[in-house]
């Protein structure tokens, strides 16, 4: 390296990984109350005050694992709030009322999983919830009053649908279901009363990359995420009378962002769609928010998201995210076209040098292009650094630019991180995600160690100091590195990646069930290929591991169960192989208590510093 890093700080873990200082504000519907999340005793709960003023006071009790998820019902007089126990994923829907602090539990159901669907101006007491309780394998439909509680069916799960639209009037007119060969199928109809009726089939080249968003105001057109005909899923509108479709929105290589959308609260049109390229980018639908964008934008550099807006429209809230930042966030005037900081989910993180993250690319080996990003040490020179392959979880998902605290964490740390959209990940085009079926420990992997190659032949990496991280399909790659490439890593760490594909299929909450195709087709059949799974599975290729692991578990796992960890750990106790365990009694699928989530990266940065020699608090 040209010039160290060690004179640069380091960033307390805390401040990384502990709780946020704020985050997640929202309006209620009359726009004159905020809330937020914020730590009571260091566990975050819910926070209400007046807009405009500092009388904000926490609401919530929650003593435990803290409140992630939160909104304002429709009444205006309740928050709305999710919470598991230990990380089962058994989510239960509770109510308070920030001018009492009372708080109920409306769906008091043991071992039963609840989802808020949708919330309408039109019908302030209720909530469209889904719910498991009839049978742990579907998801029916409640109307759910918000001030007493009581739940009324309005669709019955008549054994494979795995997702719901309601239109403007609350009626369940839409949803979709997954077929045998690992696509999917959109069932619509006139009413509640009306028989379904097939609209959309949609093949297994196109079943992950296509969906409903929405009803359109009268009811007689759908909105949809729609990959036939086309390589990248379109935003498109279609006719339920003539079948007729009108693209809105389109690009030839990435997705329409299906969680950057922005639909009018009244009119149900789309205002605006975003397509995550190597930054998230807007396309603007509606003229008249078209200034507000404009101005919005100019008030941070970082992407910016709407989280918020009241039932006038006339005042919205806006989180922008950074690379060299945390959260932003502010609130928007839209009479007067001006924007106000609010407050900065991290604000001591600007007592430090933060890491540029840089989107990169290379071509694999057999020639897809593949794109990622890079984030060297703040003022370290050109490398070569001993980097660290942070691999993302999944598999269908995707990393994005912005404030990523493990990316910065490791360049604090004197690493270089590399982030890897490998084949398989979504928003490229459903060419690139349909390359990765049954490439699970293949060319998937085979996509990350180009990604070393790559760094290493540019002058990044010191291939002499390369670990693999991940977390989920992270932690299987991990896994797999240190089983199927040892040679090319010096150490690895897992956070509850499954070591079995057999164990991992055959052990899905039942909950996935019906989604059980979209794994025999994009992964493997444990009933008819267990050999070829097996080849696939870092448990049974043991004997190749040469180098130390890090192994995170979370007891209460619904997704990759205990055993997934347990069995590798004690194949490689058998075989002598370095290795360290943590396993976490009240924590499921990642860590969310924050005493959970700093003992595993103090670890995990003792463990990095041993093999890599970079630095550790």
């Amino acid at each position: 390296m040209e010039k160290g890093t060690s004179e640069t700080p380091l960033i307390p873990r805390e401040l990384l990984f502990g709780n946020p200082d704020k985050a997640q504000p929202r309006l209620s519907p009359d726009g004159k109350r905020l809330s937020y999340i914020a730590p009571v005793n260091d566990i975050l709960n819910v926070w209400v005050g007046s807009v405009g003023t500092g009388d904000f006071e926490p609401v919530t009790k929650d003593a435990k694992r803290g409140i992630h998820v939160h909104l304002w019902a429709e009444d205006g007089k309740h928050l709305l709030y999710l919470q598991d126990t230990d990380g089962d994923e058994n989510w239960r829907i509770f109510a308070v009322e920030p001018d009492s602090k009372e708080t109920r539990d409306l769906t008091p159901f043991e071992g039963v999983q609840a989802g808020i669907l949708a919330t309408s101006k039109h019908f302030p007491d209720e909530v469209l919830v889904m719910m498991n309780r009839r049978d742990p394998r579907l998801h029916d439909v409640f109307r759910l009053s918000v001030s007493t509680g009581e739940l009324e069916l309005v669709a019955e799960n008549p054994g494979d649908f795995v997702g719901w639209l309601p239109d403007k009037d609350y009626e369940i007119r839409a949803a979709q279901r997954m077929t045998l060969d690992g696509g999917s199928e959109l069932f619509v109809r006139g009413s509640e009363s009306d028989e379904w009726e097939k609209l959309i089939t949609w093949n297994a080249e196109d079943g992950l990359s296509s969906g409903p968003v929405g009803f359109s105001e009268d009811g007689e057109r759908i909105h949809l995420l729609d990959s036939r005909e086309a390589n990248a899923s379109r935003l498109v509108s279609l006719d339920l009378e003539t079948g007729k479709t009108e693209v809105l929105a389109e690009d030839p290589d990435y997705d329409a962002a299906p969680f950057s959308l922005m639909i009018h609260p009244d009119t149900h049109e789309i205002q605006a769609v975003a397509f995550e390229r190597a930054r998230l980018e807007w396309t603007i639908l509606d003229e008249n928010i078209r200034g507000d964008f404009e101005t919005i934008k100019s008030l941070n550099p970082g992407d910016f998201s709407i989280m918020s807006r009241d039932r006038a429209d006339e005042n919205w809230l806006a989180g922008f995210t950074r690379d060299k930042g945390g959260v932003s966030y502010y609130s928007y005037d839209r009479k007067k076209g001006e924007g106000t900081h609010l407050f900065d989910d991290r604000p001591e993180l600007k007592e430090y040098e933060l890491a540029e993250m840089k989107p990169v690319s290379f071509v694999s080996r057999d020639g897809l292009t593949i794109h990622g990003y890079l984030t060297l040490p703040p003022g370290a020179g050109s490398g070569p650094f001993p980097t660290v392959l942070n691999v993302h979880g999944g598999p269908w998902a995707r990393d994005v630019w912005g404030y990523h605290p493990e990316a910065q964490w490791l360049a604090n740390r004197e690493y270089a991180c590399l982030q890897v959209n490998y084949r398989g990940s979504t928003g490229y085009g459903k060419k690139f995600l349909n390359a990765g079926n049954r490439e699970w420990g293949a060319r998937m992997h085979e996509d990350l160690v180009d990604a070393v190659e790559w760094a290493v032949g540019e002058g990044i990496a010191d291939s002499d100091r390369v670990a693999i991280y991940g977390g989920s399909y992270g932690g299987y790659a991990a896994l797999v590195g240190a089983t199927f490439t040892p040679d090319l890593f010096r150490c690895a760490v897992d956070l509850v990646g499954p070591s079995s594909l057999v164990t991992l299929i055959e052990s899905v909450p039942p909950y996935w069930e019906p989604m059980i195709a979209q794994f025999h087709e994009r992964v493997g059949n444990p009933e008819t290929e267990r050999e070829f799974l097996e080849s696939r599975s870092p448990l049974f290729k043991v004997d190749e591991m040469k180098i130390p692991m890090l192994i995170a578990q979370g007891a209460n796992d619904p997704r990759v169960k205990q055993a997934e960890s347990e069995q590798i750990v004690a194949a490689m106790k058998e075989k002598g192989i370095d290795h360290e365990y943590l396993l976490f009694e009240d924590e499921g699928h990642g860590f969310v208590r924050p005493e959970n989530r700093l003992k595993f990266y103090a670890a995990a940065e003792d463990f990095l510093a041993k093999h890599l020699g970079g630095r550790a608090e």
